[in-house]
């Protein structure tokens, strides 16, 4: 994959981030409201949730264009949110956008855990390059990402099934992503001694 152009890291993050911000702020918009759409009734969440899809999408594009890449976990993503996002719309059931994070995180476990039980570090394989770092660490850090993505698949699963979706799209838009920043870099901070810099890596 051909190296990311330099992009200004402020524009990175508000593409990144701002589809969700903005979905949240179009739900607090329109969460008391009907709106009829080819003779069917939808509530303000599910046409929140449509909106949302080309919202990433343009963003998405718009980072491909500035960066020249895009990672396989914005991909894989992006598929998530327009299958369920069609799903949601087709049934006109919220339920499955609501049940989107919990297969996305459930993924990720599971594809982390595959790769545990073959003896290897698949998020080594993807972020290497950018945080080299002795196979050992790398190791220690996947089970943990992988406990903890599967953590964050079951709490999704408790939030939407016991709580209002009020408290589902705060704990979505805001819980859920800065619990897992927090979690990265606690554990970025406890593999200090692991990472590989010039001096490690000298003989002397």
């Amino acid at each position: 994959m051909a190296d990311a152009k330099p992009v200004n890291p402020i524009v990175k993050q508000v593409l990144e981030l701002g589809p969700t911000i903005l979905f949240f702020l179009i739900y607090l918009r329109i969460k008391e409201d009907t709106f009829v759409i080819g003779g069917t009734e939808y509530t303000g969440f599910i046409v929140a949730a449509l909106v949302f899809v080309p919202i990433l999408l343009v963003a998405m594009a718009i980072l491909w264009r500035l960066t020249g890449q895009l990672s396989r976990m914005q991909v894989f993503t992006a598929v998530m949110v327009i299958f369920f996002g069609g799903l949601t719309a087709w049934f006109n059931d919220e339920r499955f956008f609501k049940m989107k994070t919990t297969i996305v995180y459930g993924l990720f476990a599971a594809l982390l855990g595959i790769g545990l039980l073959r003896g290897q570090s698949y998020l080594a394989y993807v972020m290497n390059e950018m945080m080299p770092m002795r196979e050992e660490g790398w190791m220690i850090l996947t089970r943990r990402l992988c406990a903890a993505f599967a953590a964050l698949a079951v709490a999704n699963e408790i939030v939407w099934r016991t709580m209002s979706t009020d408290a589902w799209v705060k704990i979505e838009t805001f819980g859920f992503p800065v619990a897992l920043m927090a979690f990265l870099m606690w554990q970025f901070t406890t593999l200090q001694s692991y990472l590989i810099t010039d001096e490690s890596e000298d003989p002397s």
